[in-house]
């Protein structure tokens, strides 16, 4: 595995790649509190297997940084898959997979919705796919499991937040998944991406733009209009369930079928948590091998 950079008008993007150059591409998005070590464990089978993985640090996750102070820390959905785009783009893709866990399943259905086009298929864990990209208030039970965002909507909690941003995400590690899954060093050495200058700034647009007005970067007005109108998803798609996922509630991927025009299969690892990739890289390497052929 090699880790380089590339940039954009926007970012300059730090990304391991790793598997043959002319294998087939694939794009490894990773999730919040997370960093591209959460595909460590996937990406050598799927390298061994000929593809080609690229996986990029998502915006405000060091080390990619902004150009410019002057853009906008917003992290909305059709704002992290903008930069997916641009980032397969500088790297000549015209078609790749996608396999994105937490808010890299929420850019893989987005880049379904917004670039159908440009996909193959696209892997999806622990995050079930919502029509039109909308949020709504969930149940009594999910809301008390999402204690974390609304902590972040409120101005108090983002400043606490500010104030030790490592150990907010160390919570949700400890808090998501059962217990002994991750060692002190492997959270050490992904909590890195986390003392950047705008993690919590893109962490908090992400989070608190779901529930209350946040600013927003008008340039990609467009997409967000688009998003709105898509119901259904045409990408053969899979998703990978963990049935101790103490973050989002695993049925609420349960009954999906009718949102994929283009097939939907649902995996559910027993006593796996909220981090399939981490708790039981095997597994879901080998059915995302069996997806992607």
């Amino acid at each position: 595995m090699t880790t380089l950079q590339v940039s954009t008008d926007l970012l300059d993007i730090s990304y391991d790649v790793a598997g043959p150059e002319d294998g087939r591409p694939a794009l490894l998005l990773h999730g919040w509190p997370d960093s591209p070590r959460t595909w460590r464990g996937v990406a050598s089978r799927l390298n061994a297997q000929g593809w080609r993985t690229v996986a990029p640090y998502l915006r405000g996750f060091a080390p990619t940084r902004f150009l410019s102070s002057d853009t906008l820390r917003v992290a909305q959905a059709v704002v992290l898959a903008q930069d997916a785009i641009d980032l397969v783009d500088r790297l000549g893709w015209s078609r790749f997979a996608v396999v994105g866990h937490d808010w890299g399943a929420r850019i893989a259905y987005t880049l379904a919705a917004l670039f159908p086009e440009r996909l193959t298929r696209i892997v999806a864990l622990a995050l079930a796919y919502q029509p039109y990209g909308a949020f709504k208030v969930p149940s009594f039970s999910q809301a008390r499991r999402f204690w974390y965002q609304w902590f972040m909507t409120l101005d108090q909690g983002a400043a606490a937040m500010r104030r030790d941003p490592v150990g907010f995400a160390r919570i949700q590690w400890e808090s998501w998944s059962p217990p002994g899954w991750f060692d002190e060093a492997e959270f050490a050495a992904t909590a890195e991406s986390f003392t950047g200058p705008d993690w919590v700034a893109v962490t908090l647009s992400s989070y608190r733009s779901r529930w209350r007005d946040e600013p927003f970067d008008s340039r990609y007005a467009v997409l967000q209009q688009r998003l709105g109108t898509v119901e259904t998803l045409a990408t053969p798609t899979l998703m990978v369930q963990g049935d101790a996922d103490f973050c989002t509630e695993p049925a609420s991927s349960e009954g999906r079928e009718r949102f994929f025009t283009g097939g939907y299969d649902r995996l559910v690892l027993e006593g796996v948590g909220h981090f399939p990739s981490r708790e039981a890289p095997e597994a879901v390497a080998e059915a995302v091998l069996r997806h992607l052929m």
